[in-house]
């Protein structure tokens, strides 16, 4: 690439969204240190409306939407994107062009301090007590939570995770959940009262990753940005938005999965003796049904794995949930 060139990179301006184009600012001008690379800040439909649930808004790709448009109208080269905001079906002339290394997919929960434990320490999860309020804005997080106690009242929490957690500590919650790789790369780890395995909290598709997305034709952004492609997290990722795709679910509704690579002692992550294994999930509003289900397989067969694990769940009920969730709304 040229040294004059200047390469614009698309992104959310909360304080999470900039950290991620930042990162991919940095990576890119440590293999190409003469470009100039400028962050343009983006408002995106889902920043905009913050009084109202995502479900009841609708339609996807809330938070990449405006983003695409730029890239689209030639305004911007690439652009950041959180992978779980990113919709199965992209415009078509755009393509994810790498998928960076995914920080931890789990879910956080985070106490609200309590003067009975020691040391102002927070209560873990199942010790909260019946009918605490958990802030979440997540039908997937929420359907799980519920399912598990039931006696939980669930109230809808959005905005950017400083807003979040500064609720929690004016005491508008019990407790909130959001994801650990936010908390971590925004320094916050410190604030993560219990991390909630995914036999408690199935991650979202794509929890964790970072997507980058650029114009399909453009052969210089293209080959800019392929080695920040991280294989390994690849491979996940295409196994769980496969199992979204056969759902026709959108990032709005109780569907879950989460991938990871299982290696036999002695061998490389990427071996052909390594393991693919997907856990995935479906599950009611209310989190009086969920059918959950695992496959795994070889890592070349990751969207295969993927299909089959939706059509397991469909096969036991998840369809009709799923039709009875867009019926009411």
């Amino acid at each position: 690439m040229g040294k004059n060139h200047k390469v614009i990179i698309a992104t959310r301006g909360s304080k999470l969204a900039l950290y991620q184009a930042e990162y991919v600012r940095s990576r890119l001008k440590e293999r190409s240190p003469d470009i100039e690379i400028e962050l343009k800040k983006i408002k995106t439909t889902g920043d905009k409306i913050l009084d109202t649930p995502l479900a009841k808004i609708g339609g996807k790709g809330l938070f990449v939407k405006e983003i695409e448009e730029a890239l689209l109208r030639k305004d911007v080269d690439l652009a950041v994107h959180s992978m779980k905001d990113i919709p199965i079906d992209l415009p078509p002339g755009l393509c994810l062009a790498a998928i960076c290394e995914r920080e931890d997919p789990r879910d956080a929960f985070i106490g609200q301090k309590s003067e009975n434990v020691a040391a102002g320490f927070s209560l873990p999860f199942k010790d909260l007590p019946h009918g605490a309020s958990i802030g979440t804005s997540s039908l997937r997080r929420s359907c799980q939570l519920l399912n598990l106690r039931p006696d939980l009242r669930i109230i809808q929490l959005r905005g950017n995770i400083d807003t979040r957690v500064r609720k929690l500590d004016e005491g508008q919650f019990d407790g909130i959940v959001v994801a650990v790789a936010g908390l971590k790369r925004l320094g916050m780890s410190h604030r993560i009262t219990q991390i909630l395995e995914p036999h408690i909290s199935i991650p979202a598709i794509g929890q964790g990753a970072i997507g980058i997305e650029c114009r399909i034709d453009d052969e210089l952004i293209n080959n800019l940005i392929a080695p920040l492609n991280h294989e390994e997290t690849s491979i996940c990722i295409s196994a769980e938005r496969a199992f979204l795709r056969r759902l026709e679910g959108g990032c709005q509704v109780p569907i879950a999965a989460y991938a990871r690579i299982v290696k036999k002692s002695g061998s490389s992550l990427l071996s052909r003796h390594s393991l693919l294994v997907i856990d995935g999930l479906v599950g009611s509003i209310s989190g009086d049904r969920i059918i959950k289900g695992r496959v795994e397989g070889n890592l070349e067969e990751a969207e295969s794995l993927g299909v089959r694990l939706a059509e397991d769940l469909i096969s036991r009920g998840a369809g009709k949930i799923l039709r009875e969730i867009y019926f009411r709304r």
